[in-house]
């Protein structure tokens, strides 16, 4: 469900704003899209959006791979994901097995913090954890 950024048509001390709420409906540029998460699944899965002036954003629908950075030797390969072990943003998303930034997940290579937005960026990436 989209969420409305508008105006509010009530006062703080919850009275009624005559003059807005008569004439002024609700604009599309004042309603977000809707929220999207990246979950662990079979395949990898994006969707492209549309935005304002025909631009486009991708998000990730559902992440199989990961692209994943060790530090020690500089180089970057790819890992099938398992599961999510531990996320900071909601307790629940680990249940859910949800990807987000900061996401700890369980791979074929190790655990990997995630450092990309999935739902921003199109593109699960992250990095080796030291075990």
């Amino acid at each position: 469900m989209a969420k409305w950024h508008g105006i509010s048509r009530r006062k703080a001390s919850g009275g009624r704003l005559k003059r807005p709420s008569r004439y002024r409906g609700k604009r599309r540029t004042e309603i977000s899209t809707e929220q999207q998460f990246a979950y662990v699944a079979e395949e990898d899965k994006r969707k492209n959006y549309r935005k304002r002036a025909n631009s486009q954003t991708v998000r990730v629908l559902g992440a199989r791979s990961v692209n994943v950075n060790d530090p020690k030797t500089g180089t970057t390969v790819s890992a099938t994901i398992k599961g999510v072990v531990e996320n900071g943003a909601d307790p629940n998303y680990v249940r859910r097995n949800l990807i987000t930034k900061g996401a700890i997940i369980d791979t074929d290579k190790g655990k990997v913090r995630v450092t990309s937005r999935p739902g921003m960026h199109g593109v699960v990436s992250g990095v080796l954890l030291e075990d």
